[in-house]
Order: structure tokens, then C-alpha cells, then sequence
């Protein structure tokens, strides 16, 4: 995986990873805020305890888990990356760890099982909340397609073109891909 050598080649300097990562902690917490808390109620989202909706709770498992999954790859960002997921200020190191090993997307798949689990807790699927639902996984997956995908390959070349040679995009491995020491 990465090598925690400091640009310098010298020994592990956690305290430059800070800097990145609190930056990295800072954007996912803005894309946190917008889709938890302002899409669900901009769709008109709201939680009905009654009867049998209380065992909607039981949909909040995959929700807490994708949030986890996210978390841990904006984590990675900052700490693996030095960058954030914002295009502003990405990565500057290829980041292969973590959940990256199993999947090309994880921070995706994480955010879709968290609307997906929402979706059940909430227990309203209107015409309108399925269309922007649609649009939103379209649009993430044209955003791949055509800027994240290109853009990483020009930013890491051989390395990353290795990578998508052994991990797949959407569906993740059984086992965690492993290149070896000194793969950036």
C-alpha cells in the first residue's frame, strides 16, 4: 500500500497527515450535512412510528454502516491521500487502503446503502423523491465515468490503471486486493 515516509524520505511524520485529513474531515462533513439532514427534508421526508413502521428502524443497520464506510474513506482521503473528495483539492496519493482494496467506490456504495436504509426509516417513496433518487445515482456514476476515472489516470498513470485492472468499480472483491509495499 502507501508508504508512510514523508515526502522527504525520511521516517513516519503522523503530524503531517493533520492538516489533510481535518481539511478531508471538513468536506465530508459538508457532504454529510447536505445528505442527511437538508435532502431528506427537502424531499419531504419524516419518520411515522406507528404500527408496523417501527420496525422500519431496523433499516437504520445498513444506513449507520454506509455512513461508516463513507467516514472511513474521507478518513483515507486525509490520512493515505493528503487531499479531501472535494475536485478542489484531491488526493495527492493514489489512495488504496481500506475499503478502496475491495472496491473502486466505496464512498458511493456507502452513501447509497445510508439513502437506502433512509429511505426505509422514512418510509416515503413518492414520485418525486424516486426521480431525484435516479438522477442522483445517474449523476454519480456519469461523474465517475467522465471525470473522476479520466482525471485519476492522468494523476497516477500506471499505478491506477493497475488498480482498475484488479479491483472492479461497483461490485466489490471477496478478498482485499493487495499490490504489495511501496504501490502510491
Amino acid at each position: 500500500m502507501t508508504s508512510r515516509k514523508t515526502e522527504t524520505g525520511g521516517g513516519p511524520d503522523r503530524g503531517a497527515h493533520w492538516p489533510t485529513t481535518v481539511a478531508s474531515l471538513a468536506v465530508g462533513a459538508v457532504f454529510f450535512a447536505l445528505w442527511f439532514w437538508l435532502l431528506p427534508s427537502w424531499l419531504g421526508f419524516h419518520v411515522d412510528t406507528a404500527g408496523a413502521a417501527r420496525w422500519r428502524w431496523i433499516a437504520a443497520v445498513p444506513s449507520v454502516l454506509g455512513f461508516a464506510v463513507a467516514l472511513r474513506c474521507v478518513w483515507d482521503f486525509g490520512w493515505t491521500g493528503h487531499g479531501t473528495p472535494a475536485p478542489v483539492a484531491p488526493p495527492k496519493r493514489l489512495v488504496v487502503v481500506g475499503f478502496y482494496r475491495y472496491v473502486r467506490n466505496p464512498m458511493y456504495l456507502g452513501f447509497f446503502a445510508d439513502w437506502m436504509g433512509l429511505w426505509v426509516v422514512f418510509g416515503r417513496a413518492n414520485l418525486l423523491a424516486v426521480a431525484v433518487a435516479c438522477v442522483l445515482v445517474l449523476g454519480a456514476a456519469l461523474f465517475v465515468l467522465l471525470y473522476e476515472e479520466p482525471t485519476l489516470r492522468k494523476m497516477f498513470g500506471a499505478g491506477y490503471e493497475e488498480y482498475c485492472r484488479n479491483v472492479r468499480r461497483w461490485v466489490p472483491r471477496m478478498r482485499a486486493w493487495d499490490k504489495g509495499d511501496g504501490f502510491e
